[in-house]
């Protein structure tokens, strides 16, 4: 890494620390779906070194909107995440409902 590049802890890094706590495991599990698709799409964001600032840029939409969604306090239309995962140049599957 350079040295005048940031180190961004994954969702995964801070879910870990967070996931002690029992509110917090409560709710996730909860809202795993939710979680996880968030946790995807910031994991490509950050694998492919993209700020929310520049993810916004190629996705077409706003840099605030791109943080709540991340932050969990959006919930985001479908056409909403396909454009995110156009920008990311991934794709967005779902396993079978069980």
């Amino acid at each position: 890494m350079k040295n005048n590049q940031k180190k961004f802890n994954t969702f995964r890094e801070i879910h870990g620390k967070m996931f002690k706590d029992k509110s917090y495991k409560q709710a996730y599990e909860d809202l795993d779906l939710e979680f996880s698709l968030i946790s995807a799409l910031i994991d490509a964001r950050i694998k492919k070194g993209l700020t929310q600032t520049k993810l916004a840029e190629k996705a077409g939409t706003k840099q605030s909107s791109i943080a709540r969604f991340e932050s969990g306090s959006y919930n985001p239309t479908l056409a909403f995440v396909q454009k995110l995962a156009g920008a990311l140049n991934i794709k967005i599957q779902l396993a079978e409902w069980q």
